[in-house]
């Protein structure tokens, strides 16, 4: 059995809607409402979740509008046999 290291991230924020959850991670997509999207170019995420899955772990988001949301992945820990 591997041994997994997970981080948990809790950026400030506005939260994620539900419906947008999946589509966070998605190459230069930015969602919410116009007056409430951050300058940036939508790939951020895209890079932590291709980072995450180099080193076999996964990557996911719990969030709800209005409040923060919390960003966790986990990778595989390398143990001598």
């Amino acid at each position: 059995m591997r041994a997994r290291w997970t981080g948990p991230s809790r950026p400030p924020g506005v939260g994620i809607a539900p419906e947008d959850q999946g589509a966070i991670f998605e190459e230069f997509r930015q969602v919410g409402t116009a007056d409430k999207k951050a300058e940036g170019t939508g790939l951020g995420l895209t890079l932590c979740r291709k980072f995450v899955e180099l080193h076999g772990g996964r990557i996911w988001v719990k969030s709800q509008v209005g409040g923060s949301s919390t960003f966790t992945f986990t990778i595989p820990v390398r143990q001598d046999e």
